[in-house]
């Protein structure tokens, strides 16, 4: 499973630096608006250090990560809904991805021209936010006149949609992201069919300069967009894409020695990645062994035999039993075989729901 999450901002933020930085990639990226115009993809490895511990284990011979793509959409400008900058085009792009990264500037750069002249993050994020609004609303008033035809035939679930049409259209018009009942099956499964904009899952890159590392929320303007964060319920993410770009171009343990030297733990990248992963609620289960150790991923809640398709088709349709062994476990006894003398083994079936850290060896027959 690669799931796809979306740099978006207004033009001149950074998004085209972060990702290049992000994929190794060739996006271009220059001091002027609209320099990105197709929107550029990556594939990248998601971070697991699990992984590493039982190829070791298991003296596999090669390590497969799971994986993320990452798109580079075009900076979007106000009037985007109404076709400004090539909006209508760009918010399609947005409309495709799992996930958004909302990539606002921090970073303080007169040689860097900004669309509305002065930076701000918060004004950014409110013009965006505005489009996607604006967008979103002309998509759901289209949805509701054909809503509304149907509805005259007094189906019920045609009645529910229309309604929900309305309540959706009135929260858009009012500017507000719109609420609805998470707790009704029914109601989630029809607004997730909409693919609304505003609704997609996101969080915030917050692109700062590099004599912010180490103390942004010391600075005054990004102290205002984590009060603006916090209000959305969105988390945000400090990177410095300037730095994040040198760490790419080193070899893994030079850029580990020099994060190390500046007093950092993790790229920010790679919170990045990590963040986007848990936005869509997957977790990570393992295959391990002497050919290969490898991650794979599901949404949480997925049960025994989904998670077998993952590995392949006839493994889900052949699906007899999964044999499970947890990491902790695997890592306390010191591989597969050691934990099934130790009794951690489990034998589990069809309705068993896959933890994160599983590891797992599944029984099938086809």
């Amino acid at each position: 499973m690669s799931f796809s999450c979306g740099f978006v901002g207004l033009p001149n933020v950074g998004k085209s630096t972060l990702f290049n930085a992000l994929c190794h990639g060739g996006a271009e990226a220059a001091n002027f608006p609209f320099c990105t115009i197709e929107p550029n993809t990556g594939i990248v490895s998601v971070p697991d250090d699990r992984l590493e511990v039982l190829a070791e284990m298991e003296k596999s011979g090669r390590i497969v990560p799971s994986t993320l793509k990452f798109i580079d959409i075009a900076g979007l400008v106000r009037g985007a809904s109404q076709g400004q900058g090539l909006g209508n085009q760009f918010l399609g792009h947005i409309r495709n991805v799992d996930a958004v990264a909302h990539v606002v500037r921090v970073f303080d750069d007169s040689d860097v021209v900004h669309v509305d002249g002065d930076f701000d993050p918060v004004s950014d994020l409110e013009t965006i936010e505005t489009e996607l609004l604006l967008s979103d609303l002309e998509m759901m008033e289209k949805r509701r006149d054909r809503a509304h035809k149907t509805a005259r035939t007094n189906d019920p679930d045609a009645k529910f949609e229309y309604e929900t049409i309305l309540d959706i259209c009135k929260q858009l018009a009012e500017g507000r992201i719109p609420a609805y009942d998470r707790e009704n099956e029914k109601a989630v499964k029809l607004v997730g069919s909409f693919e609304m904009l505003c609704l997609k899952p996101a969080f915030i890159c917050a692109n700062i300069g590099e004599d912010l590392i180490g103390c942004a929320e010391e600075n005054p303007k990004y102290k205002r967009l984590l009060e603006f964060a916090a209000s959305r319920k969105l988390e945000v993410i400090p990177v410095c894409a300037k730095l994040e770009e040198e760490l790419s171009r080193l070899e893994p343990g030079e850029a580990k020695s020099f994060m190390a030297d500046l007093g950092i733990e993790r790229s920010g990248l790679e919170r990045v990645i990590q963040t986007g992963y848990r936005l869509l609620n997957y977790i990570t289960f393992f295959t391990a062994g002497p050919m290969e150790s490898r991650a794979w991923t599901v949404v949480k809640g997925a049960k025994a035999p989904e998670a077998a398709g993952k590995i392949h088709t006839d493994l889900q349709r052949g699906f007899i039993r999964m044999e499970t062994v947890s990491y902790d476990d695997m890592v306390s006894c010191g591989g597969w075989n050691a934990a099934q003398t130790a009794g951690k083994l489990r034998i589990e079936g069809k309705d068993y729901v896959v933890q994160d850290g599983d590891v797992i060896h599944v029984r099938f027959s086809v």
